[in-house]
């Protein structure tokens, strides 16, 4: 099978830019009834990297579209903005604004950890265009992802429990002890994958030359979730998603069940998948089966 074409460019959105990424022919894809998938990459802020390898959804023909979410990757970077300016709609708007320049018409839209809370909220504020929804290791509040958080880290090592508190109580989240005892945490529950895969190294240090966006939002980790999106929730409005939809998780994800349970619950089409050897990135852990799983749903649901 031939390698699918990538091309990149950027698109203006509020006098700044946004940087996209295509893999394979938009034209050709929607010609052949395959719409291309839009990805949501997580964070916030963590930019596409770390979801390259969702290009494997390409190699049917589907065109896969990646890009940078404004303030991190290749986007525009606003260091200097007020926090009140990053809202998840300016990041809704953003995404509407990117699928019309390229002008796309029909897709499917695929969101991971932070991009799967922003895919419903896409689809809640306008489903125009929308094929399904994939929502991949994602909570549907903010107080699951901590109850979550909070179960998993009390099963961590008492000496690594002791540290992460001890630098959350003195601010010093940013310390290499703190960053050492997170690094447990994240080899069991964000990236089982050894060694680190590159692409996954890159989106977790562009967050650290830049955290303006996963600081202001998030905090300044995974369970320290002090930012704007602590009191953010989608349960109350899932009722309104009408698209079908996909939720994913690994057996060891720090998205534990409780957390996208409210999915399922209240979704009318949905289903779900659990990958039984990976934990928040199944993707990068079990890429052929990512791609079997999520591809076999996009081509159920491709027009007919």
């Amino acid at each position: 099978m031939a390698t699918p074409e990538v091309r990149t460019g950027t698109v203006d959105f509020d006098g700044h830019q946004t940087w996209y990424r295509v893999t394979g022919d938009l034209d050709a894809s929607a010609a052949t009834g395959k719409p291309p998938v839009v990805v949501l990459h997580g964070g916030p802020g963590a930019a596409h990297n770390y979801c390259l390898a969702m290009t494997g959804l390409a190699d049917d023909g589907r065109a896969v579209v990646h890009y940078d979410q404004l303030g991190c990757g290749n986007s525009t970077h606003l260091p200097d903005a007020d926090p009140g300016f990053w809202t998840v709609d300016l990041f809704v708007r953003e995404f509407r604004n990117l699928v019309g320049a390229l002008g796309i018409e029909r897709f499917h839209l695929l969101g991971q950890s932070w991009g799967g809370m922003l895919g419903p909220e896409v689809v809640l504020a306008d489903d125009t265009g929308v094929a399904s929804l994939s929502i991949c290791d994602s909570p549907a509040s903010m107080a699951l992802w901590l109850e979550a958080a909070n179960t998993l880290r009390e099963q961590l090592p008492p000496e690594v429990q002791r540290t992460l508190l001890e630098h959350e109580a003195a601010g010093t989240t940013d310390s290499q002890e703190y960053v050492a005892a997170m690094d447990v945490f994240y080899g069991r529950h964000v990236c089982r994958a050894r060694p680190v895969p590159p692409e996954v190294t890159a989106s977790f240090a562009q967050i650290d030359d830049d955290p303006t966006v996963y600081h202001t939002m998030n905090g300044p980790s995974e369970f320290h979730v002090v930012g704007s999106l602590k009191e953010w929730s989608v349960v109350d409005r899932l009722d309104g998603i009408r698209v079908p939809t996909l939720v994913v998780a690994g057996a060891y994800d720090e998205a534990m069940p409780i957390v996208w349970q409210p999915f399922l619950d209240r979704i009318a089409d949905v289903r779900s998948h659990v990958f039984a050897g990976s934990s928040h990135m199944p993707h990068v852990e079990e890429p052929e089966e990512f791609t079997r799983v999520v591809g076999g749903f996009l081509r159920e649901h491709d027009p007919h």
